[in-house]
């Protein structure tokens, strides 16, 4: 006896009809659950833990980007391969007059867009007053280049620029 087909006089059964709507959704529900277990299991760009916690926070950010401003810092960063493939890092830090800074502490990291788990963290070492210079192995591709400057334990600078890695 033929499930999915006409019977011997040629007409489509009820039975048919029943089987071939319940295989196909049965089909799409089982596509369906596997893309959701890929999806779910490869998804590794979450921002923030809590969305709550990260809305009280918002206002001392604002307040720390306002002093930021009014110190008219001049930090540049230069992000290169060196011969070895790794992504090297220079920072220079000067004030809104163009001198020195000095007595701060370098921290930066490359983020990936989308995953989380392939960000890199630069170490950084002071190679002279107010610059710095790390390196770490990353691959090709864009990046959020994050340079944080503190003083002590307090977080005066941060910038956060888009860059390409070739």
């Amino acid at each position: 006896m033929n499930l999915f087909h006409r019977n011997k006089t040629g007409e489509l059964t009820g039975r048919a009809v029943l089987l071939w709507l319940v295989g196909f959704f049965g089909l799409v529900f089982v596509v369906n659950a596997i893309m959701a277990k890929a999806a779910i299991s490869t998804f590794g760009g979450v921002e923030t833990q809590s969305s709550y916690k990260a809305g009280q926070m918002f206002e001392g950010e604002v307040a720390k980007a306002e002093r930021q401003d009014a110190r008219h810092w001049q930090v540049a960063g230069k992000l290169n391969r060196d011969r070895s493939g790794e992504a090297v890092l220079d920072i220079a830090a000067r004030d809104g007059k163009g001198a020195v800074l000095t007595g701060l502490k370098a921290m930066a990291r490359l983020a990936h867009p989308a995953d989380e788990r392939l960000d890199r963290v630069f170490e950084l070492a002071r190679i002279g007053a107010g610059e710095f210079r790390g390196q770490v192995a990353a691959s090709a591709g864009q990046w959020e280049l994050l340079i944080d400057l503190y003083r002590g334990d307090e977080r005066v600078f941060r910038s956060r620029n888009r860059v390409t890695l070739k």
